[in-house]
């Protein structure tokens, strides 16, 4: 197949179809159908002559070498750096977004600041990463480019992650999956009511996708911005925690996180008692590893055994500032075995 380019970053896109007179993206969940001139609801892709194309190929807006705990991965590759980029736009609505400069922002093609799969690979190898992440704004809007580099930065012993919503189609998360996707953390944003109401999306499909990816090997961590009078009930709580034990499995790290105001939204920062009291659900639903983020310093942070309950992995912001598991990942007292990649 020939894969059209109009310039570095308009690049052909790989996933869609011919339906009558549109074209059907299927890089998404909205599966947006779209006549010539149009793009879709990401504004990322476009119908360019009965041709489906992506405008951001390569066109990063943010590059920085991070903690694999900022993402947050906290039982993936501790204390490692990925070398983490972004692009522009987004396929949710969330009000409240916390990177909206770039993910609210649409990409300017003509303004495009390109970097090349392999050029991100060896950006990653002169920083002396660990491997590459794609987050700061939806990573699925960069598919075609994340393929790419996977596939490269593969062959020279990296690893690679998505921070994302998850409303990936099926046939995109399979093509990340060949490409060498090690993990994911993905966000559950609220019940079904609460992620339609904001974001314009089914949950359903980011749990299906969550629990495939889980079931194929990749490595699943899952986080939910926790926002007053949106998502922030005992029965979201429980429904979140049990759905994760039941689909995704008990030794699945749940993040619970504080909200800020930002964006278009103004309610008062997420109390700590309640991120206190989703972690306890958490554990009360019989997950085993569930944490608090973006309260430094917070006890929840940590990572403790399962099973006798000695502190094993102490963390401050994002640093790892103790680690007590044995070379096998073994708590030191008790022997249990700790659910960690590295």
């Amino acid at each position: 197949m020939v894969i059209k380019v109009i310039s570095p970053c308009i690049k052909e896109a790989l996933l869609f179809r011919r339906d009558n007179e549109k074209l059907q993206c299927l890089t998404c969940e909205h599966r947006c159908l779209l006549k010539i001139g149009q793009f879709g609801r990401c504004k990322t892709r476009k119908n360019i002559d009965n041709i489906l194309f992506t405008v951001i190929y390569g066109d990063i807006s943010s590059i920085s070498l991070n903690p694999i705990e900022k993402k947050p991965f906290f039982h993936f590759f501790p204390n490692s750096y990925a070398l983490t980029i972004g692009s522009y736009s987004c396929n949710f609505n969330c009000p409240w977004c916390q990177n909206y400069d770039i993910s609210k922002r649409e990409p300017i093609p003509d303004a495009c600041n390109y970097i090349s799969p392999e050029k991100l690979v060896k950006l990653a190898l002169e920083r002396k990463a660990q491997g590459l992440s794609y987050s700061f704004n939806e990573p699925t809007l960069l598919l075609e480019h994340s393929l790419e580099a996977f596939r490269i930065a593969k062959k020279h012993g990296l690893y690679n992650n998505y921070v994302t919503n998850g409303y990936m189609t099926l046939e995109a998360l399979k093509l990340l999956i060949e490409s060498g996707l090690d993990a994911m953390n993905i966000d559950i944003k609220g019940n079904a009511q609460a992620v339609k109401k904001y974001c314009g999306a089914d949950i359903e499909k980011v749990y299906r996708n969550a629990k495939f990816a889980k079931e194929k090997g990749v490595h699943i961590e899952i986080t939910t911005l926790v926002i007053p009078e949106v998502n922030d009930s005992e029965d979201i709580f429980e429904e979140i925690a049990s759905r994760i034990k039941l689909e995704l499995g008990e030794e699945t790290p749940w993040h619970v996180t504080r909200y800020y105001p930002q964006y278009k939204f103004s309610n008062p920062p997420t109390p700590i008692k309640t991120l206190e009291k989703a972690r306890k659900i958490g554990f009360d639903k019989g997950l085993l590893y569930t944490y608090l983020g973006n309260v430094p310093g917070h006890s929840g942070e940590n990572t403790y055994c399962p099973n006798c309950k000695e502190l094993l992995l102490e963390r401050f912001i994002f640093d790892v500032t103790k680690n007590k598991l044995t070379k096998d990942n073994k708590c030191p007292v008790c022997g249990y075995k700790i659910a960690l990649i590295n």
